[in-house]
């Protein structure tokens, strides 16, 4: 019997996950490579041993709720370990939460997305606190005396956990709870009430289904006001230092997104101050729910940026039937597949934070675009994360099955952005919304991918047009699935090597989409695909 070990792969640290030239690129042509230097720091540390066992450490100690303490006191808190610890302290020191909404400086959300997309590498479920906190500010500008008293604590890049009045905190992190048992993405549907104390301030009472983060400090929610659904902000505990009458039920026992804290809770006449007008809370909290969905595409093509790593670096060092996978025709062909997926998601992601940087400095028409794009790359990205994964696993045989490759953690993260914030039929219905309701946003995306001024694209946006004209709810997935490959083929032929975008084309373009991975027809250049990697 031999104990000797061989064909084994290395384990994947000590590198830059930054050193990706499609991110590079972007974050040069979306006018943030003043953060380049950062970025390469957070890559090198999201690269390190030291990083990927906090990301281990956090998923396998997941969190504890204790709704009492030792003698009987409710304090409905949430314990973390360690790791999930060190994992927000690294982001929020590095702004990945609000701080890009006090910085001046042009590209300030591009760099936030380029770093949200390197670190969420490390980890994903800590991303959600760091993503509803930058999504808050956008919402709670609503109520300019509430932004004013709240927004310079979000976005401080102080981690300060506990619970503590805002005067004691150095920093603060913000979460929501939208959807109800009765009702889910029906919101309007929403039972929890909220009575005026005749102070400025409400009653809330009822009980929310999700609770994302509730260990946070501050929430968004929907209550049932007497004007309407309306929008509100609810601390976990009052300026006078009580706690506000939150109740956590239980945490949820969900498929991925492990490190993560996810609750059902109640209130009860907990206090809370109204964001917005009465009756106008969807359109309220909708800032902050847009802003969230451009994190899932982030965090989408993150993970399918980490599974095409790990998938190569396999095939890089492992060996089968004489030679590396690496060299194998057939693996090549998935290989080169998968980083066509990964890059096109990248830079799909990358546009989406310009046109977000630029619609918060007041450009109207990349607001019409973003309102667009967003939509239909929220469905199509995250549609896409779950199967990426799993090809990405299956490159790594049966090794990629077992609990220490990490990648059944990917593999169990993969579906969560496609659901959070809207699953598909709702990001598909509301693409159509926009289409419908509002033409110049319509027209706003056609001038963008027909920048490419390319025949292929041309073809396809005929098609989508076509389409639209007599385009019911019943088809707006199909609708939203052509219209993210138009643009995401519209970006890689103006801005990705021809060997890129030509295989993109030929791929997913004109009914080729829905295969299964590794089936490139003849033609594309794998050598020029697999070098970006």
């Amino acid at each position: 019997m031999s104990h000797e070990v061989m064909n084994q792969v290395p384990p994947l640290s000590g590198h830059d996950v930054a050193a990706d030239p499609a991110l590079a690129a972007a974050l040069a042509r979306e006018g943030a490579d003043w953060a380049e230097g950062e970025l390469r720091q957070l890559g090198t540390l999201a690269g390190s041993a030291k990083a990927q066992e906090w990301g281990r450490l956090a998923n396998e100690n997941e969190p504890v709720l204790r709704t009492h303490d030792r003698y009987g006191h409710r304090i409905d808190e949430v314990e973390f370990h360690p790791a999930w610890h060190e994992l927000m302290t690294v982001a929020v020191e590095h702004g990945l939460h609000a701080a890009p909404w006090t910085m001046a400086r042009p590209g300030a959300h591009v760099a936030r997305a380029a770093k949200f997309y390197v670190w969420s590498q490390v980890e994903a479920g800590h991303g959600c606190p760091i993503s509803m906190t930058y999504a808050s500010v956008a919402a709670l500008r609503h109520a300019p005396a509430l932004a004013g008293e709240w927004e310079a604590a979000l976005a401080a890049r102080t981690y300060d956990p506990g619970l503590r009045p805002l005067a004691d905190k150095r920093g603060v992190l913000a979460g929501m709870a939208m959807t109800e048992k009765q009702g889910g993405s029906d919101v309007r549907a929403n039972l929890t009430t909220a009575e005026p104390l005749g102070d400025g301030a409400y009653a809330l009472n009822g009980h929310k289904w999700f609770n994302s983060a509730p260990m946070c400090d501050v929430f968004l929610v929907l209550a049932q006001a007497p004007g309407g659904l309306s929008c509100f902000l609810l601390p976990r505990v009052l300026p006078d230092g009580t706690r506000n009458a939150v109740r956590l039920m239980r945490l949820k026992d969900k498929l991925g997104n492990r490190s993560n804290a996810s609750a059902e809770v109640e209130y009860d006449d907990a206090v809370a101050w109204l964001v917005g007008e009465e009756g106008r809370g969807v359109r309220t909290i909708i800032e902050m729910v847009n802003m969230t969905r451009l994190d899932c595409v982030i965090g989408s093509a993150a993970g399918m940026r980490l599974g095409l790593t790990q998938a190569v670096h396999h095939a890089r060092h492992r060996a089968a039937f004489g030679r590396p996978l690496i060299d194998q025709p057939l693996m090549r062909n998935v290989l080169a597949d998968l980083a066509l997926e990964s890059e096109a998601a990248t830079v799909l992601m990358m546009r989406l934070a310009g046109a977000t940087d630029r619609a918060v400095a007041g450009q109207a028409q990349e607001g019409l675009f973003r309102r667009v794009a967003l939509a239909a790359g929220k469905y199509w990205v995250c549609k896409r994360a779950a199967g990426h994964a799993a090809e990405a696993l299956e490159c790594l045989g049966g090794n990629g099955y077992v609990e220490e490759s990490g990648m059944p953690r990917l593999f169990r993260e993969s579906p969560l952005n496609g659901i959070w914030e809207g699953s598909g039929n709702v990001a598909a219905l509301d693409l159509m919304r926009a289409l419908t309701r509002e033409p110049e946003a319509a027209e706003a995306y056609f001038a963008e991918v027909e920048l490419a001024a390319d025949p292929r694209v041309s073809e396809s946006v005929s098609r989508v047009r076509k389409t639209l004209a007599h385009a019911t709810e019943a088809d707006a997935r199909r609708l939203a699935e052509e219209m993210a490959l138009v643009l995401q083929a519209s970006l890689l032929i103006r801005f990705a090597p021809a060997g890129v975008a030509d295989a993109f084309c030929a791929s997913r373009l004109g009914g080729g989409s829905g295969r299964a991975y590794g089936a490139l027809g003849p033609g594309p250049d794998l050598d020029a695909i697999l070098a970006r990697i």
